[in-house]
Protein backbone atom coordinates (compact mmCIF):
# COMPACT_ATOMS: atom_id res chain seq x y z
CA UNK A 1 0.00 0.00 0.00
CA UNK A 2 2.85 2.46 0.81
CA UNK A 3 4.71 1.90 -2.69
CA UNK A 4 1.11 3.02 -4.30
CA UNK A 5 0.54 5.81 -2.12
CA UNK A 6 3.58 7.22 -3.19
CA UNK A 7 3.24 6.58 -6.93
CA UNK A 8 -0.05 8.00 -6.68
CA UNK A 9 1.93 10.98 -5.07
CA UNK A 10 4.46 11.58 -7.29
CA UNK A 11 2.60 12.67 -10.54
CA UNK A 12 0.66 15.26 -8.28
CA UNK A 13 3.81 16.74 -7.30
CA UNK A 14 5.29 16.57 -10.62
CA UNK A 15 2.20 18.74 -11.96
CA UNK A 16 2.56 21.22 -8.99
CA UNK A 17 6.08 21.88 -10.38
CA UNK A 18 4.78 22.09 -13.44
CA UNK A 19 2.47 25.04 -12.68
CA UNK A 20 4.50 26.80 -10.41
CA UNK A 21 7.74 27.01 -13.54
CA UNK A 22 7.55 31.12 -14.18
CA UNK A 23 6.70 31.74 -17.63
CA UNK A 24 9.22 33.31 -19.92
CA UNK A 25 9.30 37.46 -20.33
CA UNK A 26 9.00 38.48 -23.21
CA UNK A 27 11.68 41.07 -24.60
CA UNK A 28 9.37 44.12 -24.14
CA UNK A 29 8.23 42.87 -20.49
CA UNK A 30 11.97 42.35 -19.58
CA UNK A 31 12.71 45.77 -20.92
CA UNK A 32 9.81 47.46 -18.87
CA UNK A 33 11.09 45.55 -15.62
CA UNK A 34 14.14 47.29 -16.32
CA UNK A 35 13.19 50.67 -17.22
CA UNK A 36 14.48 52.88 -14.56
CA UNK A 37 17.79 51.13 -15.57
CA UNK A 38 17.04 52.80 -19.05
CA UNK A 39 16.71 55.71 -17.69
CA UNK A 40 19.76 56.20 -15.84
CA UNK A 41 21.50 55.62 -18.78
CA UNK A 42 19.57 57.33 -21.59
CA UNK A 43 21.59 61.11 -20.96
CA UNK A 44 24.89 58.98 -22.00
CA UNK A 45 23.62 57.44 -25.08
CA UNK A 46 21.47 60.68 -26.43
CA UNK A 47 25.58 62.35 -25.71
CA UNK A 48 27.13 59.93 -27.36
CA UNK A 49 24.99 59.63 -30.30
CA UNK A 50 24.66 63.50 -30.41
CA UNK A 51 28.64 64.10 -30.25
CA UNK A 52 30.23 61.04 -31.40
CA UNK A 53 27.92 58.68 -33.62
CA UNK A 54 26.19 61.17 -35.86
CA UNK A 55 29.49 63.37 -36.21
CA UNK A 56 31.54 60.21 -37.50
CA UNK A 57 28.86 59.12 -40.23
CA UNK A 58 28.16 63.51 -40.72
CA UNK A 59 31.65 63.70 -41.31
CA UNK A 60 31.57 60.95 -44.12
CA UNK A 61 30.05 62.90 -46.94
CA UNK A 62 32.58 65.02 -46.43
CA UNK A 63 35.29 62.37 -47.19
CA UNK A 64 33.75 63.27 -51.23
CA UNK A 65 34.56 66.91 -51.07
CA UNK A 66 37.59 69.60 -51.14
CA UNK A 67 36.18 72.04 -48.80
CA UNK A 68 37.80 74.42 -45.99
CA UNK A 69 35.26 74.04 -43.68
CA UNK A 70 33.23 77.56 -44.78
CA UNK A 71 30.12 77.37 -46.16
CA UNK A 72 29.40 74.31 -48.37
CA UNK A 73 30.78 71.55 -49.75
CA UNK A 74 30.86 71.85 -53.42
CA UNK A 75 34.34 70.45 -54.91
CA UNK A 76 33.43 67.31 -55.35
CA UNK A 77 36.49 64.92 -55.50
CA UNK A 78 34.91 61.66 -55.20
CA UNK A 79 37.33 59.17 -53.85
CA UNK A 80 40.30 61.10 -54.43
CA UNK A 81 41.01 62.08 -50.52
CA UNK A 82 41.38 58.87 -50.00
CA UNK A 83 43.62 57.86 -52.70
CA UNK A 84 45.92 60.92 -52.00
CA UNK A 85 46.01 59.45 -47.93
CA UNK A 86 47.18 56.43 -49.25
CA UNK A 87 50.13 57.85 -50.96
CA UNK A 88 50.67 60.36 -48.36
CA UNK A 89 54.45 60.05 -47.24
CA UNK A 90 53.97 62.76 -44.42
CA UNK A 91 50.84 60.60 -43.62
CA UNK A 92 53.05 57.19 -43.34
CA UNK A 93 55.77 58.89 -41.29
CA UNK A 94 53.03 59.86 -38.58
CA UNK A 95 51.29 56.36 -38.80
CA UNK A 96 55.26 55.16 -37.91
CA UNK A 97 55.48 57.73 -35.21
CA UNK A 98 52.16 56.39 -33.82
CA UNK A 99 53.09 53.03 -33.99
CA UNK A 100 56.54 53.67 -32.77
CA UNK A 101 54.93 55.36 -29.63
CA UNK A 102 52.70 53.15 -28.66
CA UNK A 103 55.14 49.96 -29.12
CA UNK A 104 57.42 51.63 -26.70
CA UNK A 105 54.72 53.11 -24.25
CA UNK A 106 52.37 49.93 -23.71
CA UNK A 107 54.92 47.43 -22.38
CA UNK A 108 56.99 49.70 -20.56
CA UNK A 109 54.23 51.58 -18.53
CA UNK A 110 52.29 47.67 -17.45
CA UNK A 111 55.13 46.42 -16.35
CA UNK A 112 56.32 49.67 -14.29
CA UNK A 113 52.48 49.75 -13.13
CA UNK A 114 52.09 46.07 -12.32
CA UNK A 115 55.44 46.54 -10.41
CA UNK A 116 53.99 49.76 -8.82
CA UNK A 117 50.74 47.28 -8.11
CA UNK A 118 51.56 44.39 -6.13
CA UNK A 119 54.11 46.83 -4.37
CA UNK A 120 51.37 48.78 -2.92
CA UNK A 121 48.85 46.15 -2.33
CA UNK A 122 51.20 44.84 0.10
CA UNK A 123 49.34 44.75 3.79
CA UNK A 124 52.55 45.37 5.41
CA UNK A 125 53.50 48.74 3.24
CA UNK A 126 52.38 52.03 5.57
CA UNK A 127 50.87 54.93 3.98
CA UNK A 128 50.04 53.09 0.94
CA UNK A 129 47.02 54.98 0.68
CA UNK A 130 49.02 58.06 0.28
CA UNK A 131 51.72 55.89 -2.26
CA UNK A 132 48.68 55.51 -4.35
CA UNK A 133 47.26 59.06 -4.41
CA UNK A 134 50.72 60.32 -5.67
CA UNK A 135 51.03 58.19 -8.25
CA UNK A 136 47.58 58.42 -9.36
CA UNK A 137 47.89 62.47 -8.79
CA UNK A 138 49.20 62.96 -13.05
CA UNK A 139 46.23 61.14 -13.98
CA UNK A 140 43.67 63.92 -13.07
CA UNK A 141 45.58 66.48 -15.01
CA UNK A 142 45.25 67.80 -17.95
CA UNK A 143 47.68 66.36 -20.46
CA UNK A 144 47.49 69.87 -22.21
CA UNK A 145 48.77 71.76 -19.20
CA UNK A 146 51.15 68.65 -18.76
CA UNK A 147 52.49 69.44 -21.84
CA UNK A 148 52.62 73.49 -21.31
CA UNK A 149 54.38 72.71 -17.71
CA UNK A 150 57.14 70.56 -19.47
CA UNK A 151 57.72 73.01 -22.21
CA UNK A 152 58.51 75.44 -19.13
CA UNK A 153 60.39 72.85 -17.58
CA UNK A 154 62.91 71.34 -20.89
CA UNK A 155 63.32 75.60 -21.83
CA UNK A 156 64.15 76.62 -18.53
CA UNK A 157 66.01 73.61 -17.16
CA UNK A 158 67.68 71.76 -20.13
CA UNK A 159 70.86 73.56 -20.32
CA UNK A 160 71.12 72.44 -17.02
CA UNK A 161 71.08 68.71 -18.64
CA UNK A 162 73.43 69.88 -21.44
CA UNK A 163 76.10 71.03 -18.72
CA UNK A 164 75.36 67.83 -16.84
CA UNK A 165 75.99 65.64 -19.98
CA UNK A 166 78.65 67.39 -21.25
CA UNK A 167 81.05 67.06 -18.08
CA UNK A 168 80.09 63.67 -17.73
CA UNK A 169 81.44 63.31 -21.72
CA UNK A 170 77.71 61.93 -22.78
CA UNK A 171 77.50 64.18 -25.34
CA UNK A 172 79.79 66.56 -27.31
CA UNK A 173 77.40 69.52 -28.06
CA UNK A 174 74.49 71.54 -26.68
CA UNK A 175 71.18 70.02 -27.24
CA UNK A 176 67.97 71.46 -27.74
CA UNK A 177 65.68 69.22 -26.09
CA UNK A 178 62.50 69.62 -27.94
CA UNK A 179 63.77 70.86 -31.13
CA UNK A 180 66.50 67.96 -32.02
CA UNK A 181 64.40 65.37 -34.40
CA UNK A 182 66.40 62.65 -32.45
CA UNK A 183 65.36 63.34 -29.10
CA UNK A 184 61.69 65.01 -29.46
CA UNK A 185 59.83 61.87 -29.96
CA UNK A 186 61.33 59.68 -26.79
CA UNK A 187 61.08 62.49 -24.76
CA UNK A 188 57.54 62.69 -25.32
CA UNK A 189 57.38 59.11 -24.80
CA UNK A 190 59.05 59.29 -21.38
CA UNK A 191 56.28 62.50 -20.62
CA UNK A 192 53.37 59.88 -21.45
CA UNK A 193 54.64 56.98 -19.60
CA UNK A 194 55.00 59.33 -15.76
CA UNK A 195 51.67 60.74 -17.25
CA UNK A 196 49.10 57.60 -17.12
CA UNK A 197 50.83 55.40 -14.98
CA UNK A 198 48.74 55.70 -12.36
CA UNK A 199 45.90 54.76 -14.32
CA UNK A 200 46.98 51.32 -15.19
CA UNK A 201 48.33 50.78 -11.48
CA UNK A 202 44.74 50.88 -10.32
CA UNK A 203 43.46 48.55 -12.65
CA UNK A 204 45.79 46.51 -11.63
CA UNK A 205 45.22 47.58 -7.92
CA UNK A 206 41.85 46.18 -8.74
CA UNK A 207 42.07 43.36 -10.52
CA UNK A 208 44.74 41.97 -7.25
CA UNK A 209 42.53 42.72 -5.04
CA UNK A 210 39.49 40.32 -6.53
CA UNK A 211 42.44 36.94 -6.12
CA UNK A 212 41.15 35.53 -2.70
CA UNK A 213 44.50 35.35 -0.35
CA UNK A 214 43.81 31.97 0.57
CA UNK A 215 45.61 31.33 -2.87
CA UNK A 216 48.40 32.74 -1.47
CA UNK A 217 48.36 31.46 2.33
CA UNK A 218 48.03 27.49 0.66
CA UNK A 219 51.07 28.49 -1.69
CA UNK A 220 53.15 29.55 1.13
CA UNK A 221 52.27 26.43 3.35
CA UNK A 222 53.35 24.87 0.43
CA UNK A 223 56.88 26.27 0.65
CA UNK A 224 56.12 28.41 -2.53
CA UNK A 225 58.41 31.71 -2.54
CA UNK A 226 56.87 34.67 -4.03
CA UNK A 227 58.54 33.97 -7.39
CA UNK A 228 56.48 30.69 -7.80
CA UNK A 229 53.51 32.75 -6.41
CA UNK A 230 54.29 35.60 -8.86
CA UNK A 231 54.18 33.26 -12.15
CA UNK A 232 52.03 30.12 -10.90
CA UNK A 233 49.10 32.63 -8.76
CA UNK A 234 48.91 36.28 -9.83
CA UNK A 235 50.00 36.52 -13.53
CA UNK A 236 46.93 33.30 -14.07
CA UNK A 237 44.61 35.44 -12.03
CA UNK A 238 44.99 38.39 -13.58
CA UNK A 239 44.87 37.66 -17.22
CA UNK A 240 41.69 38.62 -18.06
CA UNK A 241 42.02 41.61 -16.81
CA UNK A 242 45.14 42.46 -17.76
CA UNK A 243 44.16 41.78 -21.52
CA UNK A 244 41.56 44.75 -20.97
CA UNK A 245 44.10 47.02 -19.71
CA UNK A 246 46.37 46.03 -22.00
CA UNK A 247 43.69 47.16 -25.09
CA UNK A 248 42.79 50.00 -23.20
CA UNK A 249 46.53 51.16 -23.30
CA UNK A 250 46.94 50.36 -26.45
CA UNK A 251 43.71 52.23 -28.32
CA UNK A 252 44.64 55.32 -25.86
CA UNK A 253 47.97 55.77 -27.45
CA UNK A 254 47.45 55.09 -30.69
CA UNK A 255 44.95 58.06 -30.29
CA UNK A 256 47.32 60.20 -28.91
CA UNK A 257 46.91 63.86 -29.46
CA UNK A 258 46.82 66.89 -26.76
CA UNK A 259 50.34 65.88 -24.92
CA UNK A 260 51.66 66.21 -28.84
CA UNK A 261 50.16 69.14 -29.93
CA UNK A 262 50.72 71.12 -27.11
CA UNK A 263 54.49 70.31 -26.45
CA UNK A 264 55.59 70.65 -30.18
CA UNK A 265 52.89 70.34 -32.51
CA UNK A 266 54.60 67.21 -34.09
CA UNK A 267 57.68 69.02 -34.80
CA UNK A 268 60.46 69.69 -35.62
CA UNK A 269 60.38 68.61 -39.49
CA UNK A 270 57.17 66.25 -38.86
CA UNK A 271 59.69 64.06 -36.18
CA UNK A 272 56.80 63.98 -33.26
CA UNK A 273 53.87 64.01 -35.81
CA UNK A 274 51.20 61.16 -34.85
CA UNK A 275 48.34 60.54 -37.17
CA UNK A 276 45.98 62.77 -34.99
CA UNK A 277 47.89 66.07 -35.22
CA UNK A 278 48.12 65.20 -38.92
CA UNK A 279 44.61 65.13 -39.36
CA UNK A 280 44.63 68.11 -37.34
CA UNK A 281 47.01 69.84 -39.42
CA UNK A 282 44.81 69.10 -42.44
CA UNK A 283 41.52 70.13 -41.06
CA UNK A 284 42.40 73.84 -39.81
CA UNK A 285 45.67 74.37 -41.33
CA UNK A 286 49.17 74.92 -40.26
CA UNK A 287 53.14 75.41 -41.49
CA UNK A 288 55.18 72.41 -42.96
CA UNK A 289 58.41 72.67 -42.38
CA UNK A 290 61.03 70.67 -44.00
CA UNK A 291 60.68 67.63 -46.60
CA UNK A 292 59.28 68.07 -50.08
CA UNK A 293 55.79 69.36 -48.35
CA UNK A 294 57.34 72.45 -47.10
CA UNK A 295 55.08 75.49 -46.75
CA UNK A 296 51.69 76.61 -45.63
CA UNK A 297 49.25 73.63 -45.07
CA UNK A 298 45.39 74.66 -46.24
CA UNK A 299 42.45 73.76 -44.62
CA UNK A 300 40.96 70.95 -46.26
CA UNK A 301 38.27 69.46 -43.90
CA UNK A 302 37.97 66.85 -46.65
CA UNK A 303 40.87 65.50 -46.60
CA UNK A 304 41.11 65.05 -42.90
CA UNK A 305 37.44 63.30 -43.04
CA UNK A 306 39.28 60.53 -45.32
CA UNK A 307 42.58 60.74 -42.86
CA UNK A 308 40.38 60.26 -40.07
CA UNK A 309 37.95 57.45 -41.65
CA UNK A 310 41.04 55.28 -43.19
CA UNK A 311 42.96 55.10 -39.96
CA UNK A 312 39.76 54.63 -38.32
CA UNK A 313 40.08 51.49 -40.59
CA UNK A 314 43.17 50.74 -39.39
CA UNK A 315 42.27 50.57 -35.65
CA UNK A 316 39.11 48.61 -35.88
CA UNK A 317 40.89 45.70 -37.81
CA UNK A 318 43.67 45.98 -34.81
CA UNK A 319 40.80 46.27 -32.10
CA UNK A 320 39.20 42.90 -34.06
CA UNK A 321 42.31 41.17 -33.88
CA UNK A 322 42.98 41.93 -30.17
CA UNK A 323 39.16 40.46 -29.77
CA UNK A 324 40.11 36.82 -31.33
CA UNK A 325 43.14 36.86 -29.02
CA UNK A 326 41.18 37.15 -25.99
CA UNK A 327 38.64 35.16 -26.99
CA UNK A 328 41.02 32.45 -27.71
CA UNK A 329 42.80 33.02 -24.53
CA UNK A 330 39.43 32.98 -22.85
CA UNK A 331 38.86 29.89 -24.39
CA UNK A 332 42.26 28.17 -23.20
CA UNK A 333 42.12 28.94 -20.01
CA UNK A 334 37.89 27.34 -19.96
CA UNK A 335 39.40 24.24 -21.70
CA UNK A 336 42.35 23.89 -19.31
CA UNK A 337 39.87 24.30 -16.10
CA UNK A 338 38.08 21.78 -17.43
CA UNK A 339 41.23 19.44 -18.05
CA UNK A 340 42.42 20.06 -14.46
CA UNK A 341 38.82 19.73 -12.93
CA UNK A 342 38.34 16.08 -14.93
CA UNK A 343 41.88 15.11 -13.89
CA UNK A 344 41.66 16.36 -10.19
CA UNK A 345 38.24 14.29 -10.53
CA UNK A 346 40.09 10.80 -11.85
Amino acid sequence: MRAQEVKTIQPEMEEKHVTMTPHKKSLWQDIYSRRWSYLYLAPMIILLLAFVVYPIFASLGYTLYQWNGIGDPTAYVGLDNFQKVTTDPIFWESFAHTFIFTAVVVPVQLTLALILALVLNSTKLRFSTFYRSVYFLPVVMSPAVIGVIMNLMISNFGDNFNAIFLKLHIIHQHIDWLADPRFVLWIIIAIQIWNTLGINMVYFLAGLQTIPAELYEAAHIDGAGWAAQLFSITIPMLRGVGMIILFLAILGNLNVFDLVQVLTGGGPYFASNVVSTYIYQQAFGGISVGGSGAGVIQPNVGFASAASFFFGLILIALTSIQALGWRYVRRNNARNAISSTETGAA
